[in-house]
């Protein structure tokens, strides 16, 4: 009966080993599937860090240059409302010296009719 006994601790202390063994790969298993899991995320937080980052430069220099346009269409605007007033001004200085002239023609026609 002793033999027995000391037989079946034997087994069991085996199985407890086993089974011991195959908790320490298992927990070995999935602390390397953890690490490769968490570096996988790294790198994925990495690239789309990277694509955020780029779309804003990309968005920044996309909107600087609509300001730069929007700049230049102000100063363009600005620019022809002076030749506007300049124009008019001149059409303005025409038209008078063109009623003066017909005024002075008018005068002239009067003198030589008589």
């Amino acid at each position: 009966q002793l033999h027995l006994a000391v037989t079946e601790n034997n087994e069991l202390t085996r199985s407890l080993e086993m089974v011991q063994k195959e908790r320490q790969e298992k927990e070995s298993e999935m602390k390397r599937e953890i690490s490769e899991y968490q570096e996988r995320l790294l790198q994925a937080e990495k690239e789309h860090q990277d694509a955020l980052t780029e779309a804003n430069q990309k968005n920044e220099v996309e909107v600087q240059a609509c300001q730069d346009k929007i700049n230049s269409l102000e100063h363009f605007i600005t620019s022809q409302k002076l030749e506007i007033e300049r124009l008019k001004s001149n059409k303005e200085e025409l038209s008078n010296s063109l009623k003066e002239t017909n005024q002075t023609l008018g005068e002239l026609l009067k003198i030589k009719v008589r």
